[in-house]
């Protein structure tokens, strides 16, 4: 005799779907209530039905405000980022010097910024192209970043031309902070193609008490590396 299987419950899907839909539509009428500070049985279908609209145009408010609150912090971030390394550009370093020097001002301990100058970077243009010099000026950017602290901050001034703020940091502290950063620039060469570029960098360091602006600490920082560079040259 043969076997008779059991049929599936007609409409069994259709049945959960409708019971879920009822409770979903139940804990939104339940918050509904709350929003409006009534209570949830004294809601009548059109109030129901007016008050479902105002919560939904309310949500969808909220998402449009977050989007854009997000595509701000996005616009913020690339007006701030150099266009061709991932560091900050010079109109935002610069904004953060300014705030570093405030903030010595008011509570004493001194910063230091640093000012680095990539060498023969027109040697690598002519030799290699320009892409190899650009390349050149991100491997510097990567290592300057890379080897600072997350309180400290790495931005291109332009051309081959890098600054680091030391939060906190005394002239001696940051002279040797700098000493480093070059050295992990000389030893570190940039790989292009099948050939090895040497990069190396020039520094200058600079210590504010809070009284100088932000202008005049880099002017400074540059003045000391150029500084150096004669000295070096002399011997």
């Amino acid at each position: 005799m043969a076997t008779r299987r059991s049929k599936p419950v007609a409409g069994g899907a259709s049945r959960q779907r409708r019971a879920s839909d009822r409770l979903a539509s139940s804990r939104v009428d339940k918050r509904i209530a709350e929003l409006a500070g009534i209570d949830e049985s004294a809601l009548n279908p059109e109030a129901r039905e007016t008050l479902r609209r105002v919560l939904a145009e309310n949500e969808a408010m909220h998402r449009e405000l977050a989007d854009s609150r997000t595509r701000i912090a996005q616009l913020e971030r690339l007006a701030d980022e150099d266009a061709l390394t991932p560091i900050a550009n010079r109109r935002a370093f610069v904004r953060e010097l300014s705030r570093m020097i405030a903030f010595t001002r008011r509570y004493g301990p001194p910063s230091s910024v640093v000012y680095f100058d990539v060498n023969g970077l027109k040697q690598i243009n002519d030799t290699h192209g320009h892409p190899a010099g650009d390349a050149a000026l991100r491997h510097v950017a990567d290592i300057l970043q890379k080897n600072v602290r997350s309180s400290d901050l790495v931005g291109r001034l332009g051309g081959d031309e890098f600054g680091v703020i030391l939060a906190q940091t005394n002239q001696e502290q940051a002279t040797a902070k700098a000493v480093s950063l070059a050295q992990e620039i000389s030893k570190t060469a940039l790989r292009w193609g099948k050939f090895k570029i040497p990069v190396s960098a020039a520094y200058g360091v600079y210590s504010f008490s809070g009284s100088d602006d932000a202008q005049v600490a880099i002017e400074a920082a540059d003045k000391a590396m150029y500084k150096r560079k004669r000295i070096a040259s002399a011997c």
